[in-house]
């Protein structure tokens, strides 16, 4: 086996288990369909906008962090984290397994585990019965744009990893092949490592660059997610 085919295996059975444990504890319901990157373009936040997909929860270790957006993550509030959206942005979910419905402001960035499109509040997760089986089917739509949306940036996530060490030799690898890649930590009860490859000013750039990682590197899992500038 070829050092370049090496490393490519170990990419992916590292992106493969640390996707399956997630970075957030939720329950997991029986006959949990197989969670894959969507090959479509985000979501604009455009009002009446909608997506379709698994959402989860999250509460602590991340209450009273500091969200992305730079404010206090309290998770008895109607907030939530989505990849892409603009932050301020207000998203109707609805839990497609009993029509419950829940208006929720995104301040936060996430899920970043396969298929899953939104992390909800603690707070936002009761009121669609959430909290029991901790991911559902929901639709997601924009009601309301922030007032003054950032300037998006988009890039390719390719991997996440429980060592540092092996996050770097894979950004490495990308920044030769595809230009900009960095490390990006998500803290939690342990500190795991993003990779993410590309500053792209369109959904639809980005996705064609993660597009030829997938095909070129033999990395499904790669996705499209946002980069915010904080």
């Amino acid at each position: 086996m070829t050092r370049a085919r090496f490393n490519l295996v170990l990419l992916s059975a590292a992106t493969a288990f640390l996707s399956a444990c997630g970075k957030k504890k939720v329950k997991t319901a029986r006959g949990r369909p197989s969670l894959r990157p969507s090959a479509k373009p985000p979501v604009p936040a455009v009002v009446g906008s909608t997506e379709m997909g698994i959402a989860s929860w999250y509460g602590h270790p991340y209450h009273g962090r500091q969200a992305a957006d730079g404010e206090i993550y309290d998770m008895e509030t109607l907030v939530a984290a989505h990849r892409t959206l603009p932050f301020n942005t207000w998203v109707r979910v609805t839990n497609l397994s009993n029509s419950k419905s829940v208006d929720v402001r995104i301040i936060d960035r996430g899920p970043f585990i396969e298929g899953r499109i939104i992390d909800l509040s603690h707070a936002a997760a009761k009121v669609v019965d959430l909290i029991g089986p901790g991911i559902a089917q929901v639709r997601l739509e924009i009601i309301a744009p922030p007032r003054n949306p950032e300037a998006p940036v988009f890039g390719v996530q390719v991997g996440l990893f429980a060592f540092r060490v092996n996050a770097e030799r894979v950004q490495q690898k990308m920044q030769e092949r595809y230009g900009p890649a960095r490390l990006v930590a998500k803290q939690g009860n342990t500190t795991v490592w993003r990779v993410v490859v590309g500053r792209e000013s369109s959904p639809e750039t980005a996705e064609g660059l993660a597009s030829r990682i997938r095909s070129a590197e033999n990395v499904p899992e790669a996705f499209v997610v946002r980069l915010d500038e904080n």
